[in-house]
């Protein structure tokens, strides 16, 4: 029994739909709970439904149909989709260079989501209503949800559980700010949750019983070379700031665990310190997402989805392979040396 932390990404969270095919394929490794935000909690939702309705099988359906619908979406609003000539010099990275993503890009810097879309049109409302009935998912028993948002008034986490998960919920956590007006919830405006929670690990510790958390690294953590380009400076930029909180979050944890280890802390009060009966472990997709600039978050071409998602099928193949024993046994991450 495993807890996952799904990072966002965009249609980098392709390669998490990757991780949690494998995993169902695999069957060895029951999924307790998931934290997620933006494409993770999309991906959450989707697979969430799915196993409630069909088992693993009919989780593994839902996540194809609801990747391949988000797709097909793209290909009618995708406003940064390159042209023939771009695609065919280019592959999937010319993205990057495309007219279409550098106007977009001056675009949504001069102008807001509440200007350019007054109307707030949100195709992806369309696909997730299709896909999960989130009036039933509200009941779903065997997968524990906390999607996370960030409170735009507060500048706090907000973090949604399976009774109060919702379509707006979901939205909120994908919203990026540039592109789309803010969700409101119950009198608050949210927006991304990888401002604050990208995913957040404490509802993991303190409401799941599980203790093994597998943290899915969608956005790469470590560049061997410093950006010179300004497309490449702002790249790094998404990747520092959207792991920021997850970072931070690791070395708490460290931290305490440390303080425990140490003695520092009186025996009679140990046990109150969750974190430090944690196994941390994680599947990491720098070598895969860290060859695509951030313009390729916004790429629905079905045959880099699906490129996406076979990476993600291998690298936690592997990882199946050299971890599986670890699992509630030790971590197989060590804190001090990636996170300290």
């Amino acid at each position: 029994m495993v807890n996952l932390a799904l990072q966002g990404g965009g249609a980098h969270g392709a390669f998490a739909w990757g991780v949690l095919d494998k995993l169902c394929e695999d069957g060895r490794l029951e999924i307790d709970g998931l934290s997620a935000t933006s494409a993770g909690a999309m991906n959450t939702a989707v697979y969430s439904y799915g196993k409630m309705k069909r088992g693993v099988d009919g989780a593994r359906e839902a996540l194809h149909d609801f990747w391949k619908d988000i797709s097909d979406a793209g290909q009618r609003y995708n406003p940064v989709k390159p042209g023939f000539w771009e695609q065919f010099l280019g592959g999937w990275e010319s993205v990057n260079q495309s007219l279409g993503y550098h106007w977009f890009d001056t675009f949504t810097r001069v102008f807001s989501p509440y200007q350019f879309n007054p109307l707030n049109f949100n195709p992806l409302r369309d696909v997730l209503a299709k896909h999960v009935d989130f009036d039933e998912i509200k009941r779903c028993r065997n997968t524990q949800m906390f999607i996370c948002a960030t409170n735009v008034r507060t500048n706090k986490i907000k973090v949604f559980r399976n009774e109060e998960v919702s379509l707006d919920a979901v939205l909120a956590s994908a919203c990026l700010p540039m592109l789309f007006q803010a969700v409101e919830i119950d009198g608050e405006a949210y927006w991304d949750g990888g401002y604050m929670g990208n995913p957040a690990l404490y509802p993991l510790v303190y409401h799941t019983d599980t203790r093994d958390i597998v943290i899915l690294h969608v956005n790469p953590i470590e560049r061997d070379e410093v950006p010179r380009t300004s497309r490449d400076i702002f790249n790094r930029i998404n990747e520092i700031s959207f792991n920021s909180s997850l970072l931070r979050e690791m070395r708490a944890i460290h931290f305490v665990k440390r303080i425990v280890e140490e003695g520092w802390i009186k025996e009679e009060f140990r046990d109150h310190f969750h974190f430090t009966h944690l196994n941390i472990h994680s599947i990491r997709a720098d070598e895969v997402t860290g060859k695509f600039g951030i313009a390729s978050k916004f790429s629905p071409e079905w045959d880099f989805l699906c490129h996406l998602r076979d990476e993600g099928r291998r690298v936690t193949e592997n990882w199946l392979d050299l971890n599986f024993d670890a699992i509630g046994q030790r971590s197989t991450v060590d804190l001090k040396q990636e996170f300290q």
